[in-house]
């Protein structure tokens, strides 16, 4: 019982989360149940099975909020679809140890360069409203999905960064997107895994708990991304791409680094995280003061 209860809080807050910035669901759950001892396979086959009631509640939230574009939505869900389902069927068992640093430093990069551009420039607002098309949308998604059942998580580490970069989206309007098409994924994803694997390895008590604690957490997420200030949410997720890939960096067999180390460049990572944000708030608050300064004075130039 106390598993299952431990199991609904790492939902919830997994849910929390990724509801609020587009990604760490799965890369949260999978970890968890990764260090409780089960394999790979049914450790992604039961996040993605929780996933269904979770991505679903939480489209719903988002669309109620306004943050979803469905454009975007139908153009990197259906193709994030086939490739879940071609990860889970025909990869699943594969190990992934090489791939993963190697995607780990294009996240990085991608990462580094979200939290620099939002950071220092705040929303580029030149491109804004012409959200990406087909041609970039589908083998994003096919590369997403894939990623995202082979690895036990990667939609939305994958897909809000690339859509951040692009510049032609709200980071809201990417966040509920992202984890509105995260439905079909998880639907296609399941159905790979249980036709490939059966239920052996999934133990539904599980599922059960994970979804009990996203479903509580996914109203609650798409209400705080519509409030949070457009380039501080930019600026935490650049920085929650950047410390969760240097985390799987370090871990790999490519970075042979002590403790200590490791330790060092954590505390580097997230204190440059932390100043990032405090600097796109000081931001956004002198922003928000000038515009405000400015209206008084137009109404009075208006009166004249």
């Amino acid at each position: 019982m106390r598993t299952i209860i431990l199991l609904a809080l790492a939902g919830f807050g997994a849910q929390l989360v990724d509801g609020s910035l587009g990604m760490a669901y799965g890369v949260t759950s999978t970890t968890l149940l990764l260090a409780l001892g089960t394999n790979p396979a049914a450790a992604s086959a039961t996040v993605h099975l929780a996933e269904i009631g979770t991505t679903l509640m939480s489209g719903v939230s988002h669309w109620r909020f306004g943050n979803v574009d469905w454009k975007v939505v139908a153009r990197i869900g259906v193709p994030g679809a086939v490739g879940a389902f071609l990860g889970a069927t025909v990869l699943s068992r594969l190990s992934t140890e090489v791939a993963e640093p190697v995607m780990a430093l294009l996240l990085l990069g991608l990462g580094a360069y979200v939290l620099t551009r939002f950071t220092l420039r705040g929303i580029p607002r030149r491109r804004l409203g012409s959200p990406p098309g087909r041609r970039f949308l589908t083998p994003l998604g096919l590369v997403a999905g894939f990623l995202d059942a082979t690895g036990g998580g990667g939609w939305g580490p994958v897909g809000t960064p690339a859509l951040l970069a692009s510049g032609r989206m709200e980071p809201r309007k990417v966040i509920g997107s992202i984890d509105t098409s995260e439905f079909l994924v998880a639907v296609a994803a399941s159905l790979g895994f249980l036709f490939s694997l059966g239920s052996r390895g999934v133990d539904f008590a599980w599922v059960a708990a994970f979804l009990l604690g996203g479903l509580l957490a996914a109203p609650l997420a798409a209400w705080l991304v519509r409030l949070m200030p457009p380039r501080v949410l930019g600026s935490a997720v650049g920085g929650l791409i950047v410390v969760t890939n240097i985390r799987t960096l370090l871990n790999s067999d490519w970075v042979a680094v002590s403790g200590g180390t490791a330790a060092v460049v954590y505390v580097a990572a997230y204190a440059l995280w932390a100043a990032a944000l405090g600097y796109s708030i000081r931001a956004h608050l002198r922003e928000r003061a000038l515009t405000g300064s400015a209206e008084p004075v137009a109404e009075a130039g208006a009166a004249r």
